[in-house]
């Protein structure tokens, strides 16, 4: 079994010296230092490089720059898709985005995790869990989201958060680590005011 089969299985895998990884890790950077030197009035040149970064694209998307991802082909984004500067995602296993997504800057999506025992974590090996955030999600600044973690519709992550657990549908979940605060009501499409 390859290492990165051992990955997609979600068990140890060596990351660090595996040379296939590392070929498609940097293959992946090289295109990602690319996109984000594209001045921002280019979109057609943006948008020519991230489709050859990411793994499946649905429809229209924004991913504001600076953006960087390990391998970029387990990273899947639906329809209307935004991420504000400095998303991070590192996608040793998938990483699904539903349909309108909004990610505000300097947020982290690792589906990367090392070993507590410390020979196995010096001999470069790791693990990655797919990570899954469904549709109309909204996360905010500085959010980090680890392995495993799945997010439900409609739901909102405070910013700062440390989501460690799955967080349901149609809440508002805000800490470290993240928990669910309420459920979102009619009342917050009252918040704020239209004029």
């Amino acid at each position: 079994m390859t290492e990165k089969e051992k990955a997609e299985k979600g068990y140890l895998y060596d990351a660090n010296y595996d040379e296939k990884l590392i070929k498609d890790r940097n293959y992946c950077k090289d295109l990602c230092c690319q996109y984000n030197q594209i001045l921002p009035s280019k979109k057609e040149e943006q948008e020519k490089i991230m489709n050859k970064i990411l793994g499946k694209v649905k429809g229209n998307y924004v991913i504001t720059a600076p953006f960087w991802c390990d391998y970029g082909y387990n990273i899947e984004i639906g329809e209307n898709f935004y991420t504000n500067h400095n998303c991070v995602i590192l996608d040793g296993a998938k990483v699904k985005f539903g349909d309108n997504v909004f990610i505000a800057p300097n947020c982290c999506f690792s589906t990367a995790g090392h070993p507590l025992d410390v020979d196995q974590r010096n001999m470069g090996l790791e693990i990655a869990w797919p990570i899954t955030v469904g549709n109309n999600v909204w996360i905010g600044a500085g959010a980090t989201i680890l392995p495993g973690v799945k997010i439900g519709d409609n739901s909102v992550i405070g910013a700062g958060s440390v989501v460690n657990k799955d967080i349901p549908e149609g809440v508002i979940a805000v800490g470290n680590p993240c928990k669910v605060l309420r459920k979102i009501t009619e009342e917050d499409a009252n918040k704020y005011r239209r004029r």
